[in-house]
């Protein structure tokens, strides 16, 4: 039997297991860096298939392995994250949340459920792997300085480096069944702003005797999209938004200071160390030409993605050879980020899209909000694509 109908067969078996493996992490959800009943339900059904791993970095991650590292032989790593977010879910579904407060609003539960679903394809066909893969259950990717980057720091391949890491999202925009790819820039770097005016209180009735730090915070606002249209090149995406405005005075009572948080985004690393410079100095200066000051602090977070342009376009050809050409689409870029770009910048890398839109089944809310959800036929397509995809870069690489 083929490779590609082996693997479709497995995927087919394994999936209903796979889908209360997905339920089971759905509605037990754990906030960023406290992923500890995750990673104790992980290191179980990792135990169950008998697949060895290695636990603790960042205290929740897991590396699985499945091959043998050989000399001349190609090392592979697939990677999913495990974080879910502080939003209260909505949906009636029997899989709902039961952690008060704490949802997969952004599909990790789907990221996780596909990686071990794959582990159990390739698991069956271990024998025929041309290599070691590394499976990379990852902590804390929606919160700097990312899980990623600090798993990174402690080493995780232990005898072997990466020549490829794959890693998957799903997308409620595109249709389950559906992947998506694009080489080259994919995603934006993230940043954090945090802005402190200061200046002088008092009543609102009397401007002439206060330093209005509201006021002043309002031209900040203002001033600081000019980084944008005056600045940026216009052929560069950049995204500056403040989203935090604490104003905490009355209607006749002017605060002594206001704080602010924002995000910046971009797609050149360049530019964005530029911006950097640009937004304190116009800040600083402006607060203090209106006889305030500001506090201004940039936590520079996640690098702008890359996928290689080679590697990505062979996943390409491979997933259209395992889905069919009409089900591998072409991808925008996006300005969201990822903190899977600290492995891109390390290693060639594929970070791809699932689909799992379902209007059908009314699944289609964005990632993030209260009421997403996933269609689970999904689950099928994306730990076959992504068993596919690592079975044939290996052999491809051997």
């Amino acid at each position: 039997m083929e490779p590609k109908e082996r693997i479709s067969r497995l995927s087919e078996k394994f999936f209903s297991d796979i889908r209360e493996v997905r339920r089971h992490l759905h509605q037990h959800p754990e906030l960023s860096f406290a992923e500890n009943q995750t990673t104790d339900f992980i290191a179980l059904q990792l135990e169950k298939l008998g697949v060895s791993y290695r636990r603790g970095f960042v205290k929740t991650g897991i590396v699985a392995t499945l091959g043998k590292s050989q000399p001349g032989k190609p090392c592979i790593a697939l990677r999913a994250d495990m974080d879910a977010l502080p939003i209260e879910e909505k949906n009636a579904v029997p899989y709902r949340s039961v952690n008060q407060g704490v949802m997969h609003a952004c599909g990790h539960d789907m990221h996780m459920s596909v990686l071990l679903g794959c582990i159990r394809i390739l698991k069956e066909m271990e024998e025929e792997l041309k290599g070691k893969i590394y499976f990379i259950f990852q902590p804390g990717e929606e919160l700097l300085p990312g899980g990623a980057k600090l798993m990174l720091e402690e080493n995780i391949f232990d005898d072997a480096q990466p020549m490829a890491v794959l890693g998957l999202h799903v997308l409620p925009s595109l249709e389950s069944g559906k992947t998506g790819f694009r080489p080259g820039i994919y995603m934006a770097s993230t940043d954090e702003l945090y802005l402190t005016v200061k200046g002088k209180g008092g009543h609102g009735a009397m401007p002439q005797d206060i330093v209005d730090p509201v006021l002043i915070a309002s031209h900040i606002v203002v001033a600081l999209q000019q980084i944008i249209s005056r600045k940026a090149n216009p052929t560069m995406p950049s995204v500056l938004t403040i989203g935090k405005f604490i104003a905490n005075g009355a209607t006749n009572v002017v605060p002594d200071e206001v704080k602010m948080e924002g995000t910046f985004r971009t797609l050149d690393e360049t530019w964005r160390a530029s911006a950097h410079n640009m937004m304190k100095k116009m800040v600083e200066n402006l607060a203090e030409s209106m006889g305030g000051s500001c506090e201004f602090i940039i936590k520079k977070g996640y690098p702008v993605l890359k996928n290689d342009p080679s590697l990505t376009l062979k996943a390409s050809e491979l997933a259209a050879q395992y889905l069919g050409r009409q089900n591998v689409t072409e991808l925008d870029i996006r300005m969201t980020s990822e903190d899977f770009a600290y492995f891109s910048e390390r290693y060639p890398s594929v970070f791809f899209r699932l689909g799992v839109k379902n209007e059908e089944k009314h699944i289609t809310s964005a990632l993030h909000s209260a009421t997403f959800d996933a269609d689970e036929n999904a689950l099928q397509t994306g730990m076959g694509t992504m068993a596919y995809l690592a079975y044939s870069i290996l052999r491809s690489m051997s």
